[in-house]
């Protein structure tokens, strides 16, 4: 997948897999650092010895919410840039689905398929992603679901057939 395309381009793409970032290792530091911000100190993502002891995990897991929030760390890495956009908006997200736990240590990364993408108004088009995070040597995907984003754009820009 090109680095850069034009606005022109992306109704081509639609039902594609466009994007898979680079694999990010989820360690306790950076899951005790969510934990802090976001004021959920549950033992199974900060106390190794506990959690190993009393969950079926093994040991320390990472939030949903913090796998969750890396996807726009992958978006940014592995989504190609459209080179009449002026900002880009999050949406939101449908039918997330926690499908397997993160532990501490493993490997995640993100799978991008481009499901739908419509024009919107005079300067925005609208894309929805089919998403999933794998965990690396995993079969089941920690994260699944739906993630609709904005794209602006200055109406000059717009391509004429959409």
């Amino acid at each position: 997948m090109p680095r850069e395309i034009s606005l022109s381009d992306v109704k081509d793409l639609v039902g594609t897999e466009i994007g898979v970032s680079n694999w990010i290792t989820v360690d306790q530091k950076m899951i005790d650092t969510f934990a802090d911000a976001t004021d959920d100190h549950q033992f199974i993502h900060v106390d190794p010895e506990r959690a190993a002891a009393e969950s079926p995990f093994g040991g320390t897991i990472a939030h949903g919410f913090l796998t969750l929030s890396l996807l726009s760390a992958m978006n940014y890495e592995s989504l190609p840039v459209i080179r009449e956009q002026t900002m880009g908006l999050n949406y939101g997200f449908d039918h997330i689905r926690f499908g397997s736990p993160v532990k501490t240590g493993c490997r995640i990364r993100g799978h991008f398929v481009l499901k739908e993408a419509r024009f919107r108004g005079a300067a925005m088009l609208m894309t929805t992603y089919d998403i999933s995070i794998e965990i690396e040597n995993e079969k089941k995907p920690a994260l699944t679901g739906s993630w609709t984003t904005i794209v602006q754009f200055d109406p000059k820009d717009r391509p004429e057939d959409a």
